[in-house]
């Protein structure tokens, strides 16, 4: 696996490329990076299949080099000193977590974990787009569930459960019927497009995607407005309102 190393400390680049090096022969080390900026251009120049993430670093963080990244099909392990990241790396969805200093058979299960991963992706993906959510949930059914990360863990939410989803920044709120409060996850609204598409959902602006099956009534305009079932007025916008107006027709 094309695998980089970024980390600000020179004796922990050091300390784990000798261990990747003696004990784990699939990894092939491309680049090793000190910051997050140059870990940037190594990851865009050699599209790593594996990435050894530190938190702490100038400039650039480790969780900020991931959302930097965006769509990348890539094992991230994140390593730090600090197990009070545990929680937020669970949350950018990484492969494993190791704590300095890392021993060697916690190094070889992440690694094995990772190749997992990457096995998986190759299988399912023909194309090196979208990211292992959109794996999972790319053939999901109605009844099914999609698990997302979220400030309190992993939320599972009911599809046939979402009314729509909003975009906040690089996440993503959704309207459940279930509840009166939405529910944020740490996914972009792109992405959660992408795993709703064919279900019944449809982007209609770019910042909503609506849940058809409960649209109340279409109200004209420039680009108009949907009513959705519990009253929210949700915008069309006026590029989006041609493609829109076509697929409620196949309702």
């Amino acid at each position: 696996m094309r695998t980089i190393i970024v980390d600000d400390e020179k004796l922990s680049r050091s300390v784990l490329k000798l261990l990747l090096e003696k004990h784990c022969p699939s990894v092939n080390i491309v680049a090793v990076c000190a910051d997050g900026l140059s870990a940037l251009e190594a990851i865009e120049k050699h599209q790593p299949e594996l990435l050894f993430l530190d938190v702490e670093m100038p400039g650039l963080n480790g969780f900020e080099v991931i959302k930097a990244c965006g769509h990348i099909n890539t094992a991230i392990i994140v390593t730090t000193s600090h197990e009070s990241y545990a929680l937020e790396a669970i949350r950018h969805n990484v492969v494993d977590f190791l704590l300095k200093p890392i021993l060697k058979d916690e190094l070889q299960e992440a690694v094995d974990k990772a190749m997992v991963r990457q096995a998986h992706h190759t299988d399912k993906s023909p194309t090196r787009s979208g990211n292992t959510m959109e794996l999972l949930h790319q053939h999901l059914h109605p009844g099914e569930r999609l698990g997302l990360p979220s400030p309190e863990g992993l939320r599972m939410i009911l599809v046939k459960d979402i009314l729509y989803c909003m975009a906040d920044g690089i996440n993503t709120r959704m309207h459940l019927l279930s509840t009166p409060e939405p529910a944020t996850v740490f996914r972009s609204l792109k992405e959660i497009e992408n795993m709703l598409r064919n279900k019944g959902f449809f982007r209609v602006h770019h910042s909503y995607v609506v849940n058809l099956n409960y649209m109340d009534r279409y109200l004209k305009g420039d680009g108009g407005e949907i009513i959705m079932n519990d009253g929210s007025c949700i915008p069309v916008s006026r590029h989006r309102k041609q493609d829109f107006m076509e697929r409620i027709e196949r309702l």
